[in-house]
């Protein structure tokens, strides 16, 4: 088994904002396994936030060089710990396995056969007036996703008044305090808000304030490990992204448990282009809510990308993954 690594960057479609960065392309780590007759592809986006960069993912899958070449990639698999190395690499291997097979990667773990799906479309952090202006010029999209930071009310109301009839999720990047978090929950009774996106810091103490719209944890949820924790301190939705968990497989049974405990499920993702939403697709079946605009935010995609018809994304066909 020949393993490639490959290093990509991609502009994204203008500044791409958050409460605590910007970016103007991202930089992700493609891999690709072959055994010279068959090939399986994936990506990663290593994110700063967790200390990854495309230096260290690619430090760690040299690290498995040996086992990929002896063809024994459930051992390589086990070696890495979860993150976007561990990503790349299920992605990779479980595309190569269908293709070789002819089994789709949905049969392979026991899911309902993909479909489309609305996915959000999320507004980067800005001026109220321009993010409400893309609101208006989004109105293709019922779920808008807001980038909000410690004083993102005012973005959120100009939003709201400019698509009274989008459901709103309202992601603060850990940007919000616990003390300022009631008062900013009271302002919002009445909007079509879904869901509100890691409003504090991830690790932090105290349990969430009563809230009429479900909390949901990103940077806070990794692994399954992180489950009990975050149902304790009130959360009741997790977004879960398989650079975080390590992979398709860790993810499915991730969102199994999640389902299983009373947490609705968001699937999400790191900006990047359909090589790394595709996973994602095929266990949409396991998700409320879609989130995998990534592709929509770079100036152009991977060839045979997923196809997105307005809000509408379709599942991936062999020729980009499994």
């Amino acid at each position: 088994m020949k393993m490639d690594i490959q290093a990509k960057s991609y502009p994204t479609r203008g500044e791409f904002k958050i409460s605590r960065s910007t970016v103007r392309q991202v930089d992700i780590v493609e891999l690709h396994l072959s055994d010279g007759q068959y090939l399986g592809r994936g990506e990663c986006r290593p994110y700063a936030r967790y200390k990854d960069t495309v230096e260290s993912v690619t430090a760690q899958l040299d690290t498995i060089r040996h086992w990929i070449s002896a063809g024994d990639v459930d051992a390589a698999y086990e070696r890495l710990p979860p993150g976007p190395a561990k990503n790349v690499l299920d992605a990779a291997w479980l595309d190569f396995t269908a293709k070789k097979t002819g089994i789709p990667v949905w049969q392979q773990l026991g899911l309902a056969q993909p479909a489309s799906r609305q996915t959000a479309f999320t507004l980067s952090w800005n001026d109220p007036q321009v993010m409400a202006e893309a609101a208006r010029e989004a109105a293709a999209y019922p779920w808008l996703k807001l980038k909000i930071g410690e004083s993102g009310l005012d973005r959120v109301l100009a939003v709201a008044k400019a698509r009274p009839d989008a459901k709103l999720i309202l992601d603060a990047n850990e940007a919000l305090t616990l003390d300022a978090l009631p008062d900013f929950l009271a302002a919002l009774t009445g909007l079509n808000i879904a869901l509100i996106e890691q409003p504090l810091p991830a690790g932090h103490t105290g349990r969430l304030p009563e809230s009429l719209f479900p909390i949901c944890a990103d940077e806070g949820l990794h692994t399954a490990d992180d489950l009990t924790t975050l149902w304790e301190q009130g959360y009741r939705a997790v977004n879960v992204k398989l650079d975080k968990c390590g992979g398709l497989r860790a993810g499915v049974s991730l969102m199994r448990e999640a389902k299983d405990m009373g947490f609705r499920v968001m699937a999400g993702c790191m900006v990047g282009s359909s090589l790394a939403m595709a996973p994602m697709m095929v266990a949409e079946s396991l998700c409320d809510v879609i989130d995998l605009d990534g592709p929509l935010l770079l100036k152009e995609d991977i060839t045979n990308g997923l196809k997105y018809e307005g809000p509408t994304v379709h599942p991936p066909t062999p020729d980009l993954w499994s």
